[in-house]
């Protein structure tokens, strides 16, 4: 008698935990209204509207001017800032000739800079960008005796190129200076992850500014040395 007492307890104890799963499954595949929820985390994402390029756009709904954001959808068709667009990375590429230097190395001479006047905020900018990426090599006072070098004591035995006093680099066209930067040369590394164009650019005419002080700094001196 215990025996069927126990076994009956069992058997009903286990028709409830089955009816609670059953009962479970069916609200949770029943339309009750969790499958549209109150609030979405990011429903711009969530939601997001496919915009064709060229296509109409109901002026009561978007807005190209700024100051309407939030009251219409802002679209304007210009790429985000900061972007490149494809083909206008490099004027030149990188392409090994027989010797084993670079074919457009020697081309890249008569590429120009974009970056024609510099203002002085714009010379602030690009002397923060030199110090950050190429003083550590090349020095503050681009003499080439940046912290890895630091006189021979440093961690690197050959000393980096030698921007302001070195006739070679002074007389090296800036197109040059930008392939340098943007594929690497000799024991240089590329810089083209860590600087944008525009940024290597004016990294090389703020390199270029030092140059041309330097000599007109320099004038003066070997004019007056010359008459004593």
């Amino acid at each position: 008698m215990f025996g069927f007492n126990f076994l009956f307890f069992k058997m009903k104890k286990l028709f409830y935990i089955s009816s609670l799963f059953v009962a479970i499954a069916i609200t949770s595949c029943s339309d009750n209204g969790n499958r549209n929820p109150h609030n979405v985390y990011m429903p711009d994402m969530a939601y997001s509207r496919a915009y064709e390029t060229y296509a109409y756009r109901d002026s009561a709904v978007f807005t190209t001017n700024e100051a309407e954001r939030g009251q219409k959808i802002f679209y304007n068709n210009l790429p985000v800032s900061g972007s490149i667009a494809r083909g206008e990375e490099m004027p030149f590429s990188l392409t090994k000739d027989i010797a084993g230097d670079t074919t457009n190395y020697t081309k890249s001479k008569d590429v120009k800079s974009p970056v024609d006047t510099m203002t002085g905020a714009q010379l602030v900018e690009s002397e923060r960008l030199y110090l950050i990426n190429c003083g550590i090599c090349h020095g503050k006072a681009l003499d080439g005796n940046g912290p890895l070098y630091k006189g021979g004591e440093g961690p690197y035995a050959a000393k980096p190129a030698t921007l302001v006093g070195d006739a070679k680099y002074e007389a090296m066209p800036e197109g040059q200076m930008f392939y340098s930067v943007a594929y690497g040369k000799g024991q240089m590394g590329s810089y083209a992850s860590q600087l944008t164009r525009r940024q290597r650019w004016e990294i090389i005419a703020f390199i270029k500014h030092k140059q041309k002080a330097a000599k007109a700094n320099a004038a003066p001196a070997a004019e007056a040395t010359a008459k004593k």
